[in-house]
């Protein structure tokens, strides 16, 4: 399983700088099709976005995207995307790491 990325270029470039070999530089007209063929991907284990993409895309999207989990969609930037973080770590161990 690979680690993939999607985002703006600033927001890939460190992933790509670190080795990531699936890194999807998005706009926001490309954003959509780009999420639904890595949701897609059999290699990809876990995917990485900005938060602030992800609100870009449509409601049913961004549920698949909470409800998945292979791959597990870690979505970085805010408070918020730190509360889904960690509703995505109790999901998959089973225990809440922050009690």
């Amino acid at each position: 399983m690979e680690l993939a990325t999607i985002g703006r270029g600033d927001f890939t470039l460190g992933f790509k700088l670190a080795g990531v070999r699936k890194t999807y530089e998005v706009t926001e007209d490309t954003i959509e099709p780009t999420v639904r063929k890595v949701l897609m991907d059999q290699d990809v284990g876990i995917l990485v976005m900005n938060n602030d993409d992800a609100s870009l895309l449509p409601d049913a999207l961004q549920s698949a995207l909470d409800e998945s989990v292979v791959p597990t969609v870690v979505l970085v930037g805010g408070g918020e995307a730190t509360q889904q973080l960690r509703e995505k770590i109790k999901q998959a161990v089973g225990v809440d790491l922050w009690k």
